[in-house]
């Protein structure tokens, strides 16, 4: 091989100059550090989780759900529907503020705490939030152990994460594992943007906390996507902004109060995006705007594609959603749409949206022998209605005419029924005789039943 004068190299070197300085620099990644001992943070912050033991009375839950359905909602099997549970809550102050599942406690007669110490407890239950699926306890105690609170949104994916609950009743255990996805959307749950984790999480772990490696609090572990009801890799979090918000309302006035317009919305896929020449699939598609709502008066339309909500950005519908949930009612939403290949600026004012207090959520008795209870929001959802009433209880009566609990009622001779007072109207103006419109299953039937004849009403001054 000939020789390369310095001459000839230098002027090599000069040349190749460009394109060595052009070429993109390699990121220097550094290896992350294994934890070795999470037992510093257990046993700082293991006290402040809970076991929580709820009695329930026998009637009907989650009607007409499919096994899959249940596994995902976390509804208990149909059979052990009467039967005691167990979960896991954490201590949010000294003075005895626990937050947990609103699916852990709802319907419990009776609610009992255990700590680490064996201490036991009557809880009383200060408010529930089945929309986001959080509740609040308060246990008469004082200077107890509490938790620290994070910010879920400093939380990366692919970080570690530690929960703490009583799967099976086996308090206290500890499981590890990493955040696998943030701001997951699930089904029945659009209000929601769920951590997703690997965290082993089985029955008996809903309402315990999930710990990132600081100590602190950033989630609310609430539902886990199984094929056989136990842990398969998919756990999901409540984020804790949300719980505490919540539980600031929930504390305050015992209920929750959200924003709404008044639409539904539905996922933008590549094909619709590319229909309505977005740049790309991004956005929230309106596919319902109720007539006189407060979207109906600013003039949004079925078609309209909301890309941001107060300037933030809308990925995925479910944004829109929650963005607009966390404006106060009567405030106004500035929206930007998309509308015949062009953005178009839209104010809307925000409504309410109020979880039923609980003193709205006890069952109803009726002369038909039933006890019945509206349905709850996430049951509509699952099971695509407007409206309806779930039977709870059926008298011998009732039976014998056809009815039992777990009976969707949804019309009475031909008129919808969305509230019990709606169902007492009818039975009021109905002349001995009805016929029920009952959901079993996945199976519609008619169901004849006879109604009581009023007594005639008499004025206040006769």
């Amino acid at each position: 091989m000939a020789a390369v004068s310095w001459r000839t190299g230098l002027l090599l070197l000069v040349a190749l100059m460009p394109l060595v300085l052009a070429a993109p620099a390699r990121a220097q990644i550094t290896p992350p550090k294994m934890p070795t001992d999470f037992a510093p943070l257990v046993k700082a912050y293991g006290p402040a989780v809970v076991n929580i033991g709820v009695a329930r009375e026998p009637v009907a839950s989650y009607p007409a759900l499919d096994e899959r359905q249940r596994r995902l909602y976390g509804a208990p099997p149909q059979d052990n529907a009467d039967d005691s549970s167990l979960g896991s809550g954490f201590i949010v102050s000294s003075d005895g503020y626990i937050l947990t599942n609103a699916h852990v406690v709802e319907r419990g007669s009776q609610i009992s705490v255990k700590l680490t110490d064996r201490r036991e407890f009557r809880a009383r239950l200060i408010g529930l939030d089945t929309v986001a699926d959080v509740a609040l306890l308060k246990i008469d105690a004082s200077r107890l152990p509490t938790v620290r609170i994070g910010n879920p949104a400093q939380a990366e994916v692919g970080s570690w994460a530690l929960a703490i609950g009583s799967p099976y009743g086996f308090s206290n255990s500890v499981t590890v594992g990493i955040i696998s996805a943030k701001g997951r959307v699930l089904p029945g749950a659009d209000y929601i943007p769920f951590l997703q984790t690997d965290v082993p999480v089985n029955p008996g772990n809903s309402g315990g906390p999930l710990f990132n490696l600081k100590g602190e609090v950033i989630g609310i572990n609430s539902r886990i996507y199984s094929r056989n009801g136990g842990y398969q890799g998919l756990s999901f979090a409540i984020p804790i902004d949300v719980a505490m918000r919540i539980k600031t309302q929930l504390q305050n006035k015992g209920t929750v109060t959200r924003g709404r317009i008044g639409m539904a919305v539905q996922e933008i896929t590549q094909a619709l995006a590319d229909s309505f020449r977005l740049p790309r699939p991004a956005g929230a598609l309106v596919s319902y705007v109720a007539v006189g709502s407060t979207a109906d008066s600013a003039g949004l339309r079925p078609g309209d594609v909301i890309l941001k909500v107060r300037g933030k950005e809308v990925v995925q519908s479910a944004d829109a959603l929650i963005l607009i949930a966390d404006i106060a009612p009567g405030e106004k939403a500035e929206l930007t749409v998309w509308r015949e290949r062009a953005p178009l600026q839209l104010s809307v004012e925000v409504g309410r949206f109020e979880t039923r207090p609980l003193a709205a959520r006890a069952e109803h008795t009726t002369p038909l022998g039933i006890v019945v209870r509206p349905l709850l929001p996430q049951e509509l959802r699952i099971l695509r209605l407007e409206g309806g009433l779930l039977v709870e209880q059926a008298n011998a009566a009732a039976t014998r005419a056809g009815l039992k609990a777990g009976d969707l009622i949804l019309a009475l001779n031909g008129q919808p029924l969305a509230s019990v007072e709606a169902l007492a109207d009818e039975i009021r103006t109905a002349d001995g005789a009805a016929a029920l419109l009952v959901q079993r299953g996945s199976a519609r039937m008619f169901v004849p039943v006879e109604v009581p004849r009023q007594a005639p009403s008499r004025a206040a001054n006769e």
